[in-house]
């Protein structure tokens, strides 16, 4: 079974493992870049609700995701498929996002996405099962595990602002690409997830000091 990030004893516990194993994560835990816990719902209204986000502002993610759950009720994938394109289109969503939330919920109906059972699973395997639906990547997988489940070694190695924060904290010439970046955080396994968010921690740090907005 899987320890998640639930309480801030096991996030203590992977800060204290990545120090021991990373010069670099000692140092950014001595300069007080800290991770604080988040987490949204796990299941399929969590998973819905990254793919609503995927590539839109925060506000509009927000207002359609608003608009959704006003027609969404219960927030359950035998719900989702009883709607039509027109009713979901009237909410906001792109033909592409009602594509894979459409593939996502049948999955989920028909057993071949367990969402309840995701956290028992290695990061890996779960992540696995995630990417086979039509329409999720990695980065929705990897973001899904983290922060609706908590897994504490789920790595988002495309995600653009831990890539520039790593750039920076490792001293590298250029900004690592999702496969580099996978590779740096091997020696970081099983608190890979603990890692990513150290780095969007540092990467907020950072933005600050520039005066630059997070977006």
């Amino acid at each position: 079974m899987v320890t998640l990030l639930e309480t801030d004893a096991v996030l203590k516990r992977g800060l204290t493992a990545l120090a021991k194993a990373d010069p670099v994560m000692a140092r950014l835990a001595a300069e007080g870049v800290v991770p604080q816990l988040r987490k949204r719902p796990p299941g399929f209204e969590g998973l819905a609700w990254i793919i609503v986000g995927q590539q839109v502002s925060t506000a509009s993610a927000a207002a359609i995701w608003g608009r959704l759950r006003l027609i969404l009720d219960p927030p359950e994938p035998a719900r989702f498929l009883s709607l039509s394109d027109e009713d979901l289109r009237g909410a906001g969503l792109s033909a592409m996002k009602i594509r894979t939330i459409r593939a996502t919920a049948m999955e989920i109906v028909e057993g071949r996405l367990p969402l309840d059972r995701l956290d028992e699973l290695p990061a890996d395997e779960a992540h696995g099962l995630l990417t086979r639906v039509k329409g999720i990547g990695p980065w929705t997988a990897d973001i899904y595990l983290l922060f609706c489940l908590g897994h504490p070694d789920a790595f988002p190695g495309g995600d653009l602002a831990v890539q520039e924060a790593a750039r920076i904290a490792y001293g590298l010439a250029a900004r690592p690409d999702a496969k580099a970046l996978t590779a740096l955080a091997e020696s970081w396994r099983p608190w890979r997830g603990v890692a990513a968010k150290v780095l969007w921690a540092y990467y907020r740090v950072v933005k600050a000091r520039e005066g630059s907005p997070v977006t």
